[in-house]
């Protein structure tokens, strides 16, 4: 009976995952489709992101490539993760029972940073077929000077010790004021 249940929920969690899945549109290249460049560092003066964006317009599909490169930049300097994961489970019928389960996870990251600088350095797009018809791919390379990425670092690790110095600087005077107050 209880292998029933577990291949009962496994069967049902099967479902759900292949069922939220919904009509997404596949993206229609391989490994080997990338451009020669991808993922390439070939210039130490410059820390080099890349991003791929797929629209109906070679403009919209440009600018998502770009935004997706920058996010990666940002994302090496400051990121924030959360996470959540909920798990729900219910028994239903009292002379043969189903047992209906839900799992549920999402996470969110949001990057933040600063740079100048920044130039396009190379791109290509194509129209590619995909299922919900023609759509523009744009591969997009981000060059940034390594200072201003150095420079980000460092302003950010500056930021961070002078929170944690002025907390210590709090705490200290509510010491203080604690021994006078006694």
């Amino acid at each position: 009976m209880k292998l029933m249940k577990i291949l009962i929920l496994a069967l049902i969690a099967a479902f759900l995952i292949t069922a939220c899945g919904g009509n997404k549109e596949t993206q229609k290249f391989a490994e080997g489709d990338y451009p020669e460049w991808w993922r390439v560092q070939d210039d130490p003066n410059y820390i080099h992101t890349f991003g791929v964006g797929i629209k109906t317009s070679r403009t919209m599909a440009t600018d998502a490539g770009r935004a997706n490169a920058m996010l990666e930049a940002a994302q090496y300097v400051e990121s924030e993760v959360q996470g959540l994961v909920k798990n729900f489970e219910e028994e239903i019928g009292y002379e043969n029972p189903e047992i209906h389960a839900l799992t549920s996870k999402v996470i969110k990251e949001v990057a933040n940073a600063k740079f100048t600088g920044t130039m396009i350095t190379k791109e290509k797009s194509e129209l590619i077929e995909t299922e919900n018809g023609l759509r523009y791919q744009a591969f997009i390379r981000v060059s940034i000077p390594r200072e201003t990425v150095n420079k980000n670092l460092v302003d950010q690790i500056k930021h961070e010790e002078a929170l944690y110095n002025e907390f210590k600087a709090s705490q200290a005077f509510k010491e203080l004021e604690f021994e006078l107050n006694k």
